[in-house]
């Protein structure tokens, strides 16, 4: 997703995760807090690895009490092989030499006679990694029977500490168009050069993680060594450095390179292959040595030239698979840093996902991430086809997709991310979509992200948050997406309360989305407003009083007399515009199809959405499987020129000399008919 966007458009923690690398002296210290026990008589170990890959391995360690009851343990085996424990869980784990040792983390502690304890860890090996032979508990060796297994019946990854490190990113921020530019600088899409001020201001609002798109192809050499520019690679690495110096959990890819050359594998297999591989074995080289906060991601929104799916997650599985082998054989902290896998075109559609999930099931690699994007219900996302509202199937779009992600990966250890996020009709202004539709949308996305434990990253091409202001462009927006990731915020079916001026003043009623709130109070500034005499709250139903929209109305100019916000027990307020309007008025116009504009006096309405169809009642313009056409593309509102626009994309797809009824459709619910005629380039209109 950019400005120049090619195409369409609780976790479960492991408690007691510590790093298990440390100092003979930091064992030792460990080993005096060890509350120590008379020595079992007995113990059985069952060991089995679970995964393993190149150079790592994850395992499972069950200890079974046959004596007296243990309270506080301590597990100490020798490694055959010269292994190394990475991470753990259920259990803190430290080494000296070849000497491991598990010690118990306070809530299991104690192991009745005849009871269990389990606990697991990720390893690193070299060579080999033949099992430990024998273990000792409190000292007694575990004779009563030791089993090891290095095959596993499970038929998911087991996780290691992905699921902690990708919900401590959240939430997420793309710092978008920037890096990921085509041209040849990074200012080439408009946005100034990164400093560490903007990061710092980001990370001063609240995030705790950011995607750094990266689009190299154009600073590349030739074959066979494809040599990234040395200066290129340097600026990268210069601002994930400033990232990580800010705390940041950084997800660095390949990013516009996935339509610029990667998407001909089907036609020069072997090239792609070679120049993608090149690719990642210079950015593995270059941060091998990089914080383990640094995530890699393999290539943004894959996609293919000229195939069909099925083939698509064929040629994606072998460019995940030759990533994570580069990534994971160039040692370092790349043998078990997070690795961020895509679907096919980042889909949440469930063939895409199951195609991902046989792949990560394959790795055997508990330190994979899978994501996706997602910008919404497409009709909604760019306000086409009548998709003015945040209404129930669009909401259904995006809880069927975030369902689908939670059951297939989340559910069965392996994390989400949600790489990118937001809407569409972003990529041109933020008004496409209108703002109280667009509120409840980022309000819901929030929350249930949240619910089904999928950390999000809000794309962001510089149309949000400035990059010299550092200011938000949207504060009410931003304030929602914020007080999403904690809570929800109570909405209603509308911010706006129309009245048309040409009618008496009367009561007025909108529909309160609760989102299991309370309401708390209804307010005009700092004014309290009274329940009974200005507003009754009758269910999850407001009503503004007659006698309250006249005081508001005032003299009841056309556009916005007077903003309330309603108060809920948590999240947010809700911003309600009281609108006067009557109907508008076009008039008559002549121009051409680069050029037409359509006299109009709004009259305080809002324009929502636009109609065409021909005499014949099929349906005119572009996307001529809906008569209602996409906002902005094709048609646009121009309040403070008194016009409405009819773009070049629309008379392109407009019949010569065929007459095409336009319905202009309002937010006040007004509708008004207009006609125009392309004939060439030439375009008349009338209002009858």
């Amino acid at each position: 997703m950019a400005g120049m966007r090619i195409g369409a458009r609780s976790a479960r923690r492991r408690i007691g995760l510590v790093a298990a690398a440390v100092t003979a002296l930091a064992t030792s210290v460990g080993l005096m807090a060890v509350a120590q026990a008379e020595a079992a008589p007995g113990c059985r170990v069952d060991y089995k690895v679970a995964g393993q890959w190149a150079g790592g391995f994850s395992a499972n360690v069950s200890v079974t009490n046959l004596g007296d009851r243990v309270d506080g343990w301590r597990l100490v085996w020798t490694w055959p092989s010269g292994q190394q424990v990475t991470q753990a869980w259920n259990a803190t784990v430290t080494s000296s030499g070849s000497q491991a040792t598990a010690s118990n983390v306070g809530y299991n502690a104690v192991i009745a006679t005849g009871a269990s304890v389990s606990f697991g860890f990720n390893g690193s090996w070299t060579g080999a990694n033949t099992a430990p032979s024998s273990f000792a508990l409190n000292g007694v060796t575990c004779d009563g029977g030791t089993t090891t297994t290095t095959t596993t019946t499970t038929t998911n990854p087991v996780p290691g500490n992905a699921m902690e490190q990708v919900a401590a990113m959240q939430p997420g921020w793309n710092l978008g168009n920037s890096l990921d530019a085509t041209g040849s600088d990074e200012t080439s899409w408009g946005n100034p050069r990164i400093t560490e001020a903007l990061l710092d201001n980001v990370k001063a609002q609240g995030f705790k993680s950011i995607r750094i798109p990266v689009t190299w192809g154009q600073h590349q050499g030739g074959a066979p060594g494809y040599t990234i520019e040395a200066a290129y690679l340097d600026r990268v690495k210069e601002v994930v450095g400033w990232a990580l110096a800010d705390g940041f959990h950084v997800m660095l890819n390949i990013h516009h390179d996935s339509w610029q050359w990667i998407s001909a594998m089907p036609t020069d297999h072997a090239g792609v292959l070679a120049r993608y591989n090149a690719t990642w074995t210079q950015l593995a080289a270059a941060f091998r040595d990089a914080s383990p906060k640094l995530v890699f991601e393999s290539v943004n929104e894959p996609q293919f030239t000229g195939v069909d799916a099925a083939r698509g997650d064929q040629l994606l599985h072998e460019l995940n698979t030759s990533f994570r082998d580069i990534v994971r054989r160039s040692g370092g902290n790349n043998a078990a840093r997070l690795l961020v896998l895509p679907t096919l075109h980042t889909s949440g559609d469930q063939a895409r996902l199951d195609a991902l999930a046989t792949s990560i099931t394959g790795y055997r690699d508990p330190n994979l991430v899978a994501t996706i994007h997602n910008y919404g219900y497409w009709p909604f996302s760019v306000n086409v086809a009548g998709g003015t509202r945040f209404d129930a199937t669009a909401q259904k779009d995006l809880t069927d997709t975030f369902d689908r992600a939670h059951a297939t990966f989340v559910a069965r250890g392996v994390p989400v991310v949600l790489g990118e996020y937001g809407l569409l009709g972003f990529d041109r202004h933020t008004g496409t979509i209108q703002q109280g539709e667009k509120l409840k949308f980022f309000e819901y996305l929030g929350h249930y992200a949240r619910t089904k434990n999928i950390t999000t990253m809000l794309w962001d091409n510089g149309q949000h948050f400035g990059r010299t202001s550092f200011q938000w462009s949207d504060p009410e927006l931003i304030a929602q997406i914020k007080s999403s990731w904690t809570t929800r915020s109570g909405t209603a079916s509308a911010d706006q309360v129309f009245s048309a001026r040409s009618s008496a003043v009367t009561a007025k009623t909108l529909t309160l989305n609760l989102n299991g709130t309370s309401f708390a109070g209804l307010s005009q500034g700092s004014t309290e407003l009274a329940r009974g005499a200005d507003y009754t709250v009758s269910g999850d139903q407001l009503t503004l009083t007659a006698s309250a929209m006249t005081r508001l109305s005032g003299s009841r100019a056309y556009g916005t007399n007077a903003v309330l916000h309603a108060r809920f027990s948590q999240g947010v307020p809700w911003r309600i515009n009281l609108i006067t309007h009557d109907t508008p008025v076009l008039g008559n116009a002549t121009g051409t199809t680069s050029s037409f504009r359509i006299p109009t006096g709004f009259r305080g309405d809002l324009l929502a959405t636009m109609e065409a169809k021909y005499a014949d009642g099929t349906n005119a313009g572009p996307h001529n499987w809906t008569s209602f056409k996409e906002f902005d593309r094709t048609f646009a509102p121009d309040y403070a020129g008194s016009a409405t626009t009819l773009t070049s994309d629309f008379f392109a797809e407009v019949n010569d000399n065929a007459r095409v009824t336009l319905t202009f459709h309002y937010w006040s619910g007004a509708r008004v008919t207009y006609f125009v005629t392309r004939s060439g380039s030439t375009v008349t209109g009338t209002t009858g």
